[in-house]
């Protein structure tokens, strides 16, 4: 297992650069460059003046200098002019004898994320915040989602083509087929509206940010969770219509086994082994697609965040959010394929 998860690692670490230098080449490209400049300048800048902002601000560097700077692995630049010296690692313009003693290497390896263009702050106090939003929401996401879907699963796998298959299997359907921000807005209008009279909750979720109660928090975690529910109970009533056709099921109930100790002692191990991956997919999927989720209930989250950087042409930022996103996705592929051994003991790390 340990020599496993070391490779993986290792994959993990290879899949994570490539990834974060592809995002890294798109954000650098020389047109988002040229919006930066002018978006931090004059939009009537003139191509030399473009040329000449971004030489100064370190942009007009080979590619892969620039990559080995952000990372980490590269002395930053320094630019040595009339007034002082400017650098990646400095503050502002500083004198020679100042930048001499600055620190060569600040990249994300140093911990230095950068700073903002559009929020004007530092870019990991914003991930930090923003990261913390979201995984709360999606930890009550997974709390009620999760257990919700199982029992559906379980319940409709159980006797396929019953009337309780049937219709626990409309309802998984339905839950999945409706966009989120379709039942969003209808949770809003019927909960929170005038209009109705139900005013149960909340219509946003800004006041969730710093004290979240059941008010002003539910209807973004029940509109989440509806909607990624469907997809695993169809996922966990498809495994566990096979596992209760198989062989050591029928011979369980030639035994005499009880109908219950059927499902919870010989059928559930083996019918969550796929409902697991689709489970730990989620977690990428709830990170960075709850922006329509997040902007409907005015939820300043990761995924808010993601959408001020990319349409601001935020590159510290944007490439921040990437880094993240890929260690996520990565940590729980690796989270999967670890779980598959302890669920069905007849896998075999080759």
């Amino acid at each position: 297992m340990g020599l496993f998860i070391l490779r993986r690692s290792g994959v993990m670490l290879l899949t994570a650069l490539c990834l974060t230098f592809i995002v890294f080449f798109l954000t650098n490209l020389f047109p988002n460059l040229e919006k930066l400049a002018k978006t931090q300048g004059n939009f009537r800048m003139s191509d030399e003046a473009v040329v000449s902002w971004l030489t100064n601000n370190g942009y007009m560097q080979p590619m892969p200098v620039k990559y080995g700077q952000w990372l980490g692995v590269l002395p930053g630049w320094t630019i040595e002019a009339e007034d002082g010296v400017t650098g990646r690692c400095l503050t502002g313009t500083v004198t020679p004898e100042v930048a001499a003693e600055a620190p060569r290497y600040c990249g994300i390896l140093q911990g230095d994320w950068g700073y903002s263009t559009v929020f004007k702050d530092e870019v990991s106090g914003i991930i930090a915040v923003r990261l913390g939003n979201t995984g709360f929401l999606m930890l009550c996401v997974m709390c009620l989602m999760v257990p919700m879907a199982l029992i559906v699963g379980v319940l409709a796998g159980m006797k396929e083509g019953s009337p309780l298959d049937r219709s626990l299997s409309t309802f998984s359907i339905l839950t999945t087929a409706t966009p989120e921000y379709v039942s969003g807005v209808i949770f809003i209008a019927v909960f929170t509206s005038s209009a109705v009279g139900l005013k149960w909750f909340k219509g946003t979720a800004t006041g969730a940010m710093e004290n979240p109660t059941f008010e002003n928090f539910f209807l973004p975690v029940l509109t989440i969770s509806l909607y990624g529910m469907g997809y695993i109970a169809r996922m966990t009533r498809a495994s566990m219509t096979e596992v209760m056709t198989a062989q050591y099921i029928r011979t369980a109930r030639l035994k005499g086994v009880s109908f219950p100790n059927i499902v919870l002692k010989h059928a559930l191990r083996n019918a969550l082994i796929a409902p697991f991956t689709v489970i730990m997919l989620q977690i990428p999927w709830l990170l960075n697609g709850v922006v329509i989720v997040e902007t409907l209930f005015n939820y300043k989250g990761f995924g808010w965040v993601l959408v001020q950087a990319a349409g601001n042409n935020d590159i510290e930022l944007l490439l921040a959010v990437s880094v993240v996103s890929v260690v996520v996705v990565l940590v729980t592929q690796l989270i999967s394929d670890i779980g598959y051994v302890y669920l069905n003991p007849r896998i075999r790390i080759s």
